[in-house]
C-alpha cells in the first residue's frame, strides 16, 4: 500500500483521493492548493490549459504515491 499522507488542504489520504476522482472538485482543489502554496503561475496555468491532464496525473499520483504530483 502506498504511504498515506495529507495533501488537499491537510486532509487525509482517502478524502483527498475521493476529491481527486471527481474532475470538478479536483480542478477546484488543485487550483486552490497551488494558490495556497503561493504558486500563482501554476494555478493560472492549471486553470487555463492543464485541467484535464493534471486531473489525471493528480488522481494517479494520489493513488500510487499518496501525494499530489507537483509539476509546476
Amino acid at each position: 500500500m502506498a504511504k498515506k499522507g495529507k495533501d488537499y488542504f491537510g486532509i487525509s489520504w482517502l478524502p483527498s483521493v475521493i476529491l481527486a476522482i471527481i474532475p470538478v472538485t479536483s480542478l477546484i482543489c488543485g487550483i486552490l492548493t497551488r494558490f495556497k502554496e503561493k504558486h500563482y503561475l501554476a494555478g493560472i496555468i492549471r486553470l487555463l490549459v492543464g485541467w484535464n491532464l493534471w486531473w489525471l496525473l493528480d488522481l494517479i499520483s494520489m493513488i500510487f504515491t499518496g501525494k499530489i504530483l507537483r509539476v509546476l
